[in-house]
């Protein structure tokens, strides 16, 4: 055994079916009575359900979009101000635990996320904003939600589609931490527990949508995956979904599926442990084929340009991505990452 540093992270998870009931409980355990719920456009019926758990005092803003743009946390700001809000309830998926971790990072307020999709950023410490057309990212325990009230019913409208993306998403957090510079023995366990979760669920998803044990599964393995890249550093996938999303607005979950087995490809010869975790949690041969054949399955987006990135910005991301790169096992240059973009935008994979 080599040495090794771990730190937890504090967050309270409650997990089941129905535990949105227990909403207004974990609310005033965390001291707030005049929270700001925050959804999507499209989810403010659920943030509105959520409000009235808490009551008339509670207030509502629904903007939160991808890749948490700087101007509509200043937006929600206002409105948190305006209303005295004393705690953050997000009620979605990654856009809008994006939103409440922006909002903590300014004022320190308490938050309760309810995940309705596979993220995993509710489980980390890790904060992505995009301002002027590029995405940063910090690591920061102001951003690290107090709470989280997982709730498979929530789950069960999920679209198969979107809960294929969201669990490779999900699978992408865990490979890339089996592979992290500061990886341990336990964050290792987490990352391929989640990857075997979710490898089993989202097929027996593709086929029934309301299959809740299979629902439960995806949810359960996006929380293993979420803390084990939230206790670990960030490597090439990450770098490189960050630089897609901020330069092209590209769709967060779809990006990171059509990212996710190019960039196991490219880190194979150099992490050749993470990549027979890899395999052996997905059941297959090979990790980077296996988690390409996985997409392949269940639906998911297996080409940049599917997802509407344009060709003309392969090199410009190239060169971006490559300009101060995360650390990473396999040497990062542009000429490299030139020609992973270009097959991941043409879905080119090798017989």
């Amino acid at each position: 055994m080599e040495d090794f540093v771990y730190t937890g992270l504090a967050t309270r998870v409650i997990f089941g079916t129905g535990t949105l009931k227990q909403l207004a409980d974990e609310a005033k355990r965390l001291g707030m009575s005049r929270p700001l719920v925050l959804s999507t456009p499209h989810q403010v019926s659920e943030a509105e359900r959520v409000a009235g758990l808490i009551g008339p005092q509670a207030a509502v803003f629904s903007g939160a979009v991808m890749h948490t743009p700087v101007e509509v946390t200043m937006e929600a700001m206002k409105v948190a101000a305006e209303a005295g809000a004393d705690g953050v309830i997000a009620i979605g998926g990654g856009s809008t635990t994006g939103l409440s971790k922006a909002i903590a990072l300014r004022t320190d307020l308490p938050q309760l996320i309810v995940p309705t999709t596979y993220a995993g950023s509710e489980m980390t410490p890790i904060l992505g904003q995009t301002e002027n057309g590029s995405k940063t990212t910090l690591r920061d325990n102001r951003v690290l939600p107090e709470t989280v009230i997982y709730d498979v019913s929530l789950t069960l409208g999920l679209p198969v589609g979107l809960s294929a993306v969201s669990g490779l998403n999900a699978i992408a957090h865990a490979v890339e931490a089996l592979y992290a510079r500061d990886r341990n023995p336990v964050t290792d366990l987490m990352a391929e527990d989640g990857i075997r979760a979710l490898a089993r669920a989202l097929p027996r998803i593709g086929r029934d949508g309301l299959d809740v044990e299979a629902r439960s599964d995806a949810l359960y393995g996006a929380w293993p995956c979420g803390i084990s890249l939230g206790c670990v550093g960030m490597a090439l996938h990450h770098k490189l979904c960050h630089t897609l999303g901020g330069m092209f607005d590209l769709p967060h979950a779809e990006t990171h599926s059509v990212i996710l087995p190019y960039v196991m490809r490219y880190n194979m010869q150099a992490a050749p442990d993470a990549a027979q975790k890899v395999a052996r949690a997905l059941r297959a041969d090979n990790a980077a084929t296996g988690l390409r054949n996985l997409a392949q399955e269940i639906g998911a987006p297996l080409s940049l340009a599917q997802i509407g990135m344009p060709a003309e910005g392969i090199g410009t991301a190239a060169i971006e991505a490559t300009s101060n790169p995360y650390w990473n096992p396999a040497p990062v240059t542009e000429p490299a990452i030139r020609a992973l973009l270009t097959d991941a935008f043409d879905g080119v994979w090798p017989d």
